[in-house]
């Protein structure tokens, strides 16, 4: 610390002060951990996840390791938070019923849409699937920039080449401070087309552009019930949300008796809990 700072008291407004220190966190927290780059789609502990598995070369035509070796690698090397949180982070991207096009693929209980939580790392193993290897692509050569890890001792992609439509494809969601996001997840080959769309003309409007990608396309399937004119607003507004109905049914029985059976879910939506609504439904007699 240079000599003329010692003892040197900086006089400030208590509202100027705030301010400046609050925005700091805000840009912290967002940049940090929050919310995703829409350059990989990816937030920091997603993207960490990825590249410790890149350099364990767990790729998918390789073996799998256990999840406790990726987690130590990453808590250790380039994200200093605890291991749960992590471990929960790599679930997800194995998890098909809530990833679009999942990042890893996992051996083991990896949870399931019923709300079932995964097994211990100890026990479960994990890989690369081609959709990561795609993200990852070009950066053994130099295709984006690297910093230095939080002790200094590695260095860290500051995002990954992405030779995938990541941020689209399976979407983000993430609360900072004074903002959010929540972005649904779409299909790679529609994103494709609207993409080519735009390439060849720039200007291309919003309404032309759905054309190509019409709307979401959920992991879980199910059927959107927006109009057309409802999800254009969401698009250009970025304000809006997507109602979805689960599809469904009727299996006729012997003797004249009937069941109705569910064959997709609505995103997000775990099938334990909506049980569980029915139940008490019939038990008011409103079904």
């Amino acid at each position: 610390m240079p000599d003329d700072l010692i003892g040197h008291v900086q006089e400030t407004s208590l509202a100027d002060a705030l301010s400046e220190r609050y925005l700091a966190y805000a840009l912290s927290t967002i940049m940090s951990r929050s919310l995703p780059d829409v350059r990989d789609g990816l937030k920091p502990v997603h993207r960490r996840l990825i590249y410790a598995m890149h350099l364990l070369r767990l790729d998918p035509n390789a073996g799998f390791k256990k999840c406790a070796r990726v987690v130590g690698d990453v808590i250790g090397k380039f994200h200093p938070h605890g291991d749960a949180a992590v471990y929960e982070a790599l679930v997800r991207l194995a998890q098909d019923f809530a990833v679009r096009y999942p990042l890893v693929e996992g051996q083991g209980n990896f949870g399931n849409i019923d709300g079932d939580n995964a097994a211990a790392m100890r026990y479960t193993e994990a890989r690369l699937t081609e959709v990561a290897k795609a993200l990852l692509a070009g950066i053994d050569e130099d295709a984006v920039d690297f910093r230095a890890t939080y002790d200094g001792e590695e260095h860290e992609p500051v995002i990954l080449p992405g030779a995938f439509p990541n941020l689209l494809a399976n979407g983000a969601a993430g609360i900072a401070v004074g903002m959010a996001t929540s972005i649904p997840p779409h299909n790679a080959g529609e994103i494709c087309a609207a993409a080519i769309h735009l390439i060849r003309k720039p200007a291309a409007s919003t309404a032309e552009l759905l054309e190509h990608m019409p709307a979401p396309d959920f992991p879980t399937g199910g059927t959107l019930i927006e109009d057309r004119a409802s999800i254009l607003q969401a698009y250009e507004t970025g304000r809006g949300g997507f109602r979805v109905r689960a599809k469904w049914n009727v299996e006729r029985g012997k003797h004249g008796t009937w069941q109705i059976v569910v064959t997709e879910m609505p995103y997000q939506v775990q099938k334990a809990r909506l049980i569980e609504q029915i139940a008490a439904l019939l038990e008011e007699r409103k079904l």
